[in-house]
């Protein structure tokens, strides 16, 4: 990036400096931001302000009146009424950069700061945040999903790669299947490896965390370069017979785990159907073994 294209130094502030916000707002000031006011309630929030951020909690007002880069990371279902109460509250937004992090909200969230003079734009970081010390460093080489006006898109994606990002642009409509599709993947995910975890303890597996780790870790390879041609297992091979043991076993073991399995299955049958990888014949054999159609 030459010079001409990076944000000029900025202050900063964060509303909701939690797991996200403080790890966001650390970001910018190892990239030569300053950090000048920040707001939280909980104990973590708290204590992140101080260590993270190096600031003291200030109220939201004094937060967006004291920066120039205003974070709001803050819960999705939050976001509306803060920006709402921003604007209600006659806070000077005039030429304020309002940011929000949220992946579902698109910009009309902020329609009521951007009203106010504010403007607006989304930073998506595209990666889970524990509230851990390794949260600052899981940010490097990540992608950003960014959405803004065109007149201050340069600025958000020059944002981006500072923090050593690399920023994706995403059209503001399509914000929720952006996030359904990263919440589907990495969210879907841990539950179904907890669920998995839990039942090989249920048998005696005393850590399986041992046994599913290079498994899952080969299994996320081959699909991350190969795709659909990288599944595995007896779906892909048309094995009916072995499809509804698992199923009968789940429905015995745990039952809410067995409606999970058969969603699954179906839509792998289905993709691999779809592909080529499974044949119609076995598709039918599989089709019968979970007790529905996998054709809408």
């Amino acid at each position: 990036m030459d010079a001409g294209d990076r944000p000029a130094r900025l202050t900063v502030g964060v509303l909701g400096a939690g797991k996200v916000g403080s790890a966001l707002g650390a970001a910018l000031a190892q990239a030569g931001h300053r950090v000048v006011a920040a707001s939280g309630v909980s104990d973590d929030s708290q204590r992140w302000m101080a260590e993270r951020l190096g600031v003291k909690p200030s109220p939201p007002d004094e937060v967006v009146s004291a920066a120039q880069l205003v974070l709001l990371t803050v819960p999705d279902d939050v976001l509306p009424s803060l920006v709402s109460g921003l604007a209600a509250t006659g806070a000077d937004l005039r030429g304020k950069m309002l940011v929000h992090t949220s992946g579902a909200h698109g910009l009309s969230v902020l329609d009521p700061a951007a009203a106010a003079g504010a403007l607006p734009f989304a930073l998506h970081p595209v990666m889970t945040f524990t509230g851990r010390d390794d949260d600052l460093n899981k940010l490097t080489g990540i992608s950003y999903g960014v959405t803004a006006p065109e007149a201050v898109r340069p600025v958000a994606e020059a944002l981006v790669i500072e923090m050593g990002g690399e920023p994706v642009w995403i059209a503001d409509a399509d914000r929720p299947l952006y996030h359904a599709a990263l919440a589907g993947a990495s969210n879907h995910m841990v539950t179904l490896i907890a669920e998995s975890s839990d039942l090989l303890r249920r048998i005696g597996v005393e850590h399986p965390g041992r046994m599913l780790g290079p498994l899952l870790g080969a299994a996320l390879d081959n699909v991350l370069r190969l795709g659909i041609a990288g599944l595995t297992g007896p779906v892909v091979r048309g094995d009916a017979g072995t499809v509804r043991k698992h199923v009968d076993a789940l429905i015995l073991a745990a039952p809410e785990a067995a409606d999970a399995y058969v969603a699954l299955a179906r839509l792998t049958a289905d993709r691999a159907l779809a592909a080529g990888l499974l044949k119609p014949e076995e598709a039918e054999r599989l089709l019968d073994a979970l007790g529905g159609n996998i054709w809408t």
